[in-house]
């Protein structure tokens, strides 16, 4: 397929760029002003600005979800603990944060932070001195601890997803299956309209800074469905209604506030926990049998936040901005808790059945949207938790699923984290097995920044594609299905056939020929009649 070619002015200003890290000189202000990190996808692949395909590798470290408004581990040193996430090859990291503690900082009241060293006090204690504020011979507040660790990550070659973790600032706020309904100590109620008002601030707030490069908007929305005739509203569900629990609605309200202040962040969406059997005449009205398991349960379940059947019956749709969509189930192994599909000698393909392929591997495979698995990960028990591990980081590295493991902090109850308690120690072995699945390339870690390299042990995006002229992906040809440049009567047949359910590999976009975010009979029509001139 032809690429259309950026101007040579552009490839000169990135191989100068790259002559002076060479250097050892650091254009600081040019990375800051830049902006030009901003992703996009296209099928189920993610795109830098250049139509160069990126992937998403990294981890999670929790706590500005907590009581204690901040990193877990700020008690050591954050940068130097930044600086070894970077040169391990972390370059994606999901920053847990509460709505309660967004709402602070957007009201210009930023809530304190605790268990935070920050000291200036050579030569005797010198921890975190960019968090000390010597007016109060204490920490900053937790918006500018937010804000330094932010720019640590800029200079690391790091980048950001902020995950809305919990309402509440509370170490377990996961608890809790909605995004709204929650009394909290220092935001009152947390409404839906906060919820977005807040996330809305933060994407403006971060507009003109390429570090924060998406938006995980709920962790794992969930509840199972009662066992009355009610219907219920303490659950997450995903349908077509405007009710207040219906995830799927609340997720497009919001995705729509945010991206009209930044069109160019990624909003990651999660799933539910339950999805009714809709092909045997179910919904959410539908009450439970107790007891029912198996083909007689009415319910498909799932990790909280890792259903996502309902996209085949009701994705999620921006019109126009349905480009910066990601769906990002969470997965997890029998450690976390034994499910049904652990119960046999499991293998890829049997978990495929059993669980990943119609809960969420088909949003990949069909090439609806770009998947990101948000939270895996767990104990090396030596047993089957770790054949799950290892057996979906394969999958993962071979169809290119994007994904943060859970978790770099050692205190996660129930999966251990990459680093010991003295926040300093590597759990070699479980990063052993992480490793292969960061992106990388001849020994070199990739980063997601155009100039700065992931680390001492890594590249930067422009670095790992500057040996060449920089592409941008070409406009689509409408109506030429099977990619060849043509639009003829080979392209109408293949068309008929995808519509007849043959599901023959197409071009989704050049294929809707409406614009309306489906291939059907209209398209055909609209196809047949270019074909013949009309």
């Amino acid at each position: 397929m032809k690429k259309r070619i950026v101007s040579a002015l552009m490839t000169l200003a990135l191989t100068s760029t790259m002559m002076l890290t060479n250097l050892g000189i650091t254009a600081s202000a040019a990375v800051d002003t830049n902006n030009d990190d901003w992703l996009h996808c296209v099928g189920d692949k993610i795109y830098d600005m250049n139509g160069r395909e990126v992937w998403l590798t990294g981890a999670n470290w929790f706590g500005f979800n907590c009581s204690e408004n901040v990193f877990h581990g700020a008690w050591y040193d954050v940068k130097n603990i930044l600086t070894s996430v970077a040169d391990r090859g972390i370059g994606f990291l999901r920053v847990p944060i509460s709505t309660e503690l967004l709402y602070s900082w957007m009201i210009g009241k930023p809530n304190k932070v605790s268990s935070v060293t920050a000291s200036n006090n050579p030569p005797y204690t010198v921890v975190n001195p960019d968090f000390y504020d010597p007016e109060t011979d204490g920490p900053k507040n937790s918006m500018e601890i937010f804000d330094i660790i932010m720019g640590y990550c800029k200079e690391l070659g790091i980048k950001v997803m902020i995950d809305v973790h919990s309402p509440d600032a509370n170490n377990s706020g996961h608890m809790y299956p909605l995004w709204y309904g929650l009394e909290t100590t220092t935001a009152g109620m947390i409404t839906t309209e906060k919820w977005i008002d807040t996330l809305v601030w933060l994407a403006d707030k971060y507009k003109n800074d390429d570090t924060i490069l998406a938006i995980d908007l709920k962790n794992e929305p969930h509840g199972k469905r009662g066992y009355t005739a009610e219907t219920p509203t303490d659950m997450a569900k995903w349908d077509n209604s405007t009710d207040e629990n219906n995830w799927k609605y609340a997720a497009e309200r919001c995705s729509k506030a945010i991206l009209a202040v930044n069109p160019k962040l990624l909003i990651m969406i999660e799933g539910i926990e339950q999805y009714p059997k809709t092909e045997k005449g179910y919904t959410f009205d539908t009450p439970d049998v107790w007891g029912a398991t198996g083909e007689a349960a009415p319910w498909h379940g799932g990790w909280w936040g890792g259903n996502l059947r309902g996209v085949k019956d009701y994705p999620i749709d921006l019109g126009p901005l349905n480009s910066q969509i990601v769906y990002s189930p969470h997965d997890y192994g029998p450690s976390v808790y034994n499910q049904t599909w652990f119960d046999k000698d499991f293998t890829t393909q049997t978990l495929l059945d059993d669980y990943w392929y119609d809960t969420w591997a088909f949003i990949d495979d069909q090439k609806i949207a770009p998947l990101l698995i948000g939270e895996w990960g767990g104990f090396m028990d030596g047993g089957k938790n770790q054949k799950w591990m290892t057996l979906l980081r394969d999958y993962m590295i071979k169809n290119r699923i994007n994904h943060t493991f859970w978790c770099l902090n050692p205190n996660s109850g129930d999966t251990g984290g990459l680093i010991g308690n003295d926040w300093a120690t590597w759990d070699e072995e479980k990063y052993g097995l992480l490793k292969p699945a960061l992106w990388q390339a001849n020994g070199k870690f990739i980063g997601l920044d155009h100039q700065i390299p992931l680390g001492k042990n890594g590249i930067s995006l422009g670095e790992y594609y500057g040996d060449g002229p920089i592409i941008v992906d070409p406009e689509p040809i409408l109506g030429d299905v099977n990619d060849d440049e043509n639009v003829d009567a080979l392209d109408l047949a293949i068309m008929k056939q995808y519509i007849l359910g043959a599901n023959p590999i197409i071009n989704l976009k050049n294929s809707d020929m409406n614009s309306d975010g489906d291939i059907n009979a209209l398209d055909f029509a609209l196809l047949k009649a270019k074909v013949l001139g009309k």
